[in-house]
């Protein structure tokens, strides 16, 4: 019997669904699903995640304080920052990407490249709504690093189908 996908989701998924299509006053659903899918132990996020959300000091803030607090996995086990530091080597050794890109993934404030190291040491699929872009230079999308790693990703709207999430 196989263990159920255990989805880590990208800032990019709760900040674009707050902001626009799930907003919290035409979609409560969604929000609520999260919640329960969370429960169940199917979907989290992690502590940097929360910080980049934190910084907007918005409803999506007061919401995930609120609602979402408790399923903001911490990054600091041995083991992610391990992979972590292997990211960041990959990152800085790829010749296509701009030494702005790499300063920007490796920066302090950026949660991308602990989601991946969070995602890779636990099994985890991430959910993003970026794209693979195997041409891109100015920036270092999750998808590339996902694919470099073998760190399975997927997009909101298939994370909800996948957990027969229905609103």
């Amino acid at each position: 019997m196989t263990t159920p996908e255990v989805y880590v989701l990208d800032s990019n998924v709760f900040i674009q669904a707050a902001r626009g299509y799930y907003a919290f006053d035409i979609a409560p659903t969604f929000w609520s699903a999260l919640i329960d899918q969370a429960k169940s132990g199917r979907v989290k996020s992690i502590d940097r995640v929360h910080a980049e959300i934190d910084r907007e000091k918005d409803p999506l803030a007061d919401w995930a304080n609120t609602n979402f607090q408790q399923w903001f996995a911490p990054t600091n086990q041995a083991d992610v920052i391990e992979t972590y530091g292997q990211l960041i080597v990959w990152a800085h050794n790829q010749t296509q990407f701009t030494d702005a890109a790499k300063a920007e993934f490796a920066g302090a404030e950026n949660a991308d490249a602990w989601l991946v190291a969070y995602a890779k040491a636990n099994g985890c699929v991430v959910v993003t709504l970026e794209q693979f872009n195997p041409d891109i230079k100015r920036q270092i999308p999750i998808p590339n690093v996902c694919q470099a790693f073998d760190v399975p990703y997927v997009g909101t709207f298939q994370m909800l189908r996948d957990l027969g999430v229905k609103l």
